[in-house]
């Protein structure tokens, strides 16, 4: 496919391209391969975002530096070590980047944000920029959660997005573009056949971890809402074979707090009470109490509303505890974690004054609502 949409005018360009494991075909060929037999450019870097090329790092917010890949005699650029855009020097020899990163669907999702570093990188430094779009996982239609603050930009968010954006990586870099960089020479090569109501288990495409804690499509859908729990010191299921599905922490009485949630009357999911004994991360070696989500209507469930329903019942149940972790997180050091993965202060004042949680959600349904009319709509390039 690429052949045929490679942009006409790069043709002979001299290429990086910014790859992760699951950067691969409908046959498991990684990118890497299936451009080295291209011959429309000559590819002459690699770079890798967040856990590397080859999924290096294991775990969250660990740095990695690059080196020289033994299979095709290129360098391989860390922009999850040192730098996490692109020097001059790393694009020295090149005419364009080609970016290559399977989303998951989520604002926090720290690869687009390391396109959108790329793409600074390449219109400061004259160079074409080249996006090979994929598809977002959990659909194309339903979005939720707050739409950032500016004043909390991090590399969790570094641009107005709602939390569940709803839009692949290529309407995103379009948004990017158009808002913020209308002078880069961007190209989308879009993909066929794919629909916004489809989700990844109907694409017929294999799923490849995108990052070493997202193992499954299941991953992907609570991944939304659980990721903020990195905010705090709720463990959110890293260390165990189920991350972001599982959670706890040890004084939570799985019980009690599965009672707890149940109150909310939350749609599309049940909770199933369980302890668990992480092997790193948070809690390792400790047990924990806590639950297992079980998506019973991936439709009807909204993963970031049941991600706050869990940190009201923590902060309800067990005041003793704290419950925000402190930063540094994610290369921010001075606002809290979980304000920067929601995208204001807002969520956790209003957790900590124990709001209705319909009330908390009413505000977020409305910038979506306000974010998808004025912006989302203008860059959605599929039906």
């Amino acid at each position: 496919m690429l052949r045929k949409r490679w942009p006409k005018r790069l043709t002979g360009a001299r290429a990086g391209l910014l790859v992760h494991p699951a950067s691969v075909n409908a046959r498991i060929e990684h990118a890497v391969d299936c451009v080295a037999r291209f011959k429309d450019f000559e590819l002459k870097a690699l770079l890798g975002p967040q856990h590397g090329i080859r999924g290096e790092t294991q775990d969250n917010m660990i740095e990695w530096e690059g080196f020289l890949d033994k299979k095709t005699g290129l360098p391989v650029y860390s922009l999850y070590g040192n730098t996490r855009k692109p020097l001059p020097q790393m694009l020295k020899n090149l005419d364009c980047m080609v970016i290559d990163v399977q989303d998951v669907g989520a604002r926090y999702y720290t690869f687009i944000w390391t396109m959108e570093l790329c793409m600074q990188a390449c219109l400061e430094n004259n160079k074409a920029a080249v996006v090979l779009d994929r598809p977002n996982p959990i659909g194309g239609i339903q979005t939720e959660g707050p739409v950032l603050d500016i004043e909390y930009a991090s590399f969790v968010g570094q641009r107005p997005l709602p939390v569940r954006h709803g839009m692949t990586i290529g309407e995103i870099a379009l948004y990017l573009k158009n808002t913020f960089y209308p002078e880069l020479d961007l190209h989308i090569v879009k993909m066929r056949n794919w629909k916004r109501s489809l989700w990844y288990d109907r694409t017929g495409l294999p799923w490849v971890m995108p990052s070493p804690n997202m193992p499954t499509l299941d991953t992907a859908l609570v991944y939304p809402g659980m990721c903020l729990l990195e905010g705090t010191h709720l463990s959110e299921g890293r260390g165990t074979t189920r991350p972001f599905e599982i959670f706890g922490a040890p004084f939570i009485g799985p019980d009690a707090f599965v009672k707890r949630l149940g109150d909310f009357k939350l749609k599309g999911v049940v909770f199933r009470p369980l302890h668990f004994q992480p092997t790193f991360q948070k809690h390792a070696g400790r047990l924990c109490g806590g639950a297992q989500i079980h998506v019973l209507d991936r439709k009807l469930f909204k993963p970031f509303k049941t991600a706050v329903a869990i940190l009201k019942a923590a902060n309800e149940l067990y005041p003793a505890y704290p419950l925000w972790k402190l930063p540094p997180y994610e290369y921010e050091t001075e606002k809290m974690p979980v304000d920067i993965l929601s995208g204001s202060d807002r969520l956790r004042t209003e957790i900590e004054e124990h709001k209705n949680l319909d009330k908390i959600e009413s505000w977020w349904a409305s910038e979506c609502a306000v974010f998808n009319k004025n912006v989302r709509r203008k860059y959605l390039l599929y039906d």
